[in-house]
């Protein structure tokens, strides 16, 4: 499996979770790392991304001020820090690897190659 979640999270609302993905990507460095989630029957939506390049991260307007993402190269990892969280982020949650430089593919699903198996976020009132 090229990218491993880590297990799923249940916090309050207001609190923080952060949510881990490690990739057996042979060139993980070279990956473009996307973030997005899917609420109970809702269509899957961009959380954010950060590109290979170490350039501007980019994120949803939903999320922004509260999410940040991360990466260690050195460990083929990429992480979500989730902060102020609220009810309506209850969701799951998937990492993804592409490649390219076009944000406008970057933003979508069909931008990313590889995929986590979803990891469940619930936010509780």
């Amino acid at each position: 499996v090229p990218l491993q979640a880590s297990e799923r999270g249940l916090v309050q609302a207001g609190g923080s979770l952060r949510h881990s993905c490690a990739a057996s990507l042979r060139t993980f460095s070279g990956y473009n790392m996307g973030w997005f989630r899917q609420a109970p029957g809702k269509d899957r939506e961009f959380v954010g991304y950060m590109p290979s390049s170490g350039g501007l991260t980019r994120y949803a307007d939903s999320v922004k001020g509260r999410f940040a993402i991360s990466r260690d190269n050195a460990k083929n990892t990429v992480s979500l820090q989730m902060n102020s969280l609220k009810p309506e982020d209850t969701a799951v949650y998937y990492c993804a690897a592409g490649q390219g430089v076009d944000h406008a593919r970057l933003v979508r699903s069909d931008g990313y190659y590889y995929w986590g198996q979803g990891t469940l976020v619930t936010v509780s009132s």
